[in-house]
């Protein structure tokens, strides 16, 4: 009966100090601001689903049209006319 008791305190004490060691380094991990290129392909992405949603409330997606061939296309060409 002590063994049980001794063996779920040393358990129970080691899933806490694991618990704690996690939050630790979760919090003073910082957060990295996103850098331009990243903000530029959320912004074509953002614009491209604006043009996705329209397009297919419209009945413009050619047959087959999925969201990844429509997004390769839309952020090509964003791409080519931002250069």
């Amino acid at each position: 009966m002590t063994n049980r008791i001794l063996s779920f305190a040393v358990t129970t004490a080691m899933v806490a100090a694991l618990g704690c060691s996690a939050a630790l380094a979760t919090e003073t991990k910082p957060k990295k601001e996103p850098t331009a290129a990243q903000m530029a392909a959320r912004e074509r992405m953002s614009k491209c689903s604006a043009e996705w949603k329209e397009a297919k409330a419209g009945g413009k997606v050619e047959p087959g049209m999925k969201w990844p061939k429509f997004w390769s296309a839309c952020n090509t060409r964003m791409k080519a006319n931002k250069a």
